[in-house]
């Protein structure tokens, strides 16, 4: 018996100690509680998440926005201002046109005797008069009268200037140099316009140009000057 007494002694000991303790440490952190300073309170405290994740995206949105109209202006004003560099014509294009205007037209040329005369030695000087001289011939050929000269002058015509074997062959096409040989067996006046067109362009666009800088056409062009109004009237 005295063994349980002293047992159930230390038993209510130990409680007492540890209701003690657990007395002083509630006062404790009382204490420290009172001794804290309380927090403020936030003024966002009670948005949700969600929501202040929600403003920093449609604010992101805004910024990418204004960014894209931004650049989409700069992309507008710099196409204008291209435009506007390629429609407006500068003063060195302007008298470039005003050139190509006042100087006189190939077949204005060959309508005089004295430019005519001046181009085709111009073109002997460069060893292509067989082009002039088919012009000429081929204009020749439709002014006869007579249609039964037209064979002749047509074969005649070929040999010389079409023919792949002539020592004045003009530069034209196989297509058209076949069709000009199958029609001289029965030709008509206009057999060779085609072939006369193509020669033509060829002496417009190569040669005329050159002739225009050059001291025979300078020459001529004085002299109808001082003779009168002819080159006014091969330039209008």
């Amino acid at each position: 018996m005295p063994k349980f007494q002293h047992t159930g002694s230390a038993i209510n000991h130990a409680w007492k100690t540890q209701e003690h303790f657990r007395t002083a440490g509630c006062g404790t952190k009382n204490l420290l509680n009172e001794s804290r300073p309380a927090m403020p309170k936030l003024l966002f405290s009670k948005i949700r998440i969600y929501e202040f994740k929600e403003l920093i995206r449609n604010k992101k949105q805004v910024k990418t926005l204004d960014v894209l109209l931004s650049r989409r202006k700069q992309k507008n004003d710099i196409r204008c201002f291209l435009v506007q560099k390629i429609t407006l014509p500068s003063d060195a294009d302007s008298h470039l046109q005003e050139d190509d205007i006042l100087k006189p037209k190939l077949e204005k040329l060959l309508e005089d005797k004295c430019y005519l005369a001046a181009f085709r030695a111009f073109l002997q000087s460069e060893f292509s008069e067989e082009n002039i001289e088919f012009w000429l011939a081929c204009k020749e050929y439709k002014e006869a009268t007579s249609s039964s000269m037209l064979p002749k002058k047509a074969a005649e015509i070929y040999h010389v200037f079409l023919d792949p074997m002539a020592q004045k062959e003009v530069n034209i096409d196989y297509h058209t140099r076949e069709k000009i040989k199958r029609s001289i067996v029965n030709p008509d006046p206009c057999c060779f316009d085609e072939a006369e067109r193509l020669v033509f362009k060829l002496m417009e666009r190569d040669s005329c140009p050159r002739f225009l800088k050059s001291a025979a056409y300078q020459n001529v062009k004085r002299k109808a000057l001082g003779i009168g109004t002819f080159h006014q009237k091969i330039t209008s």
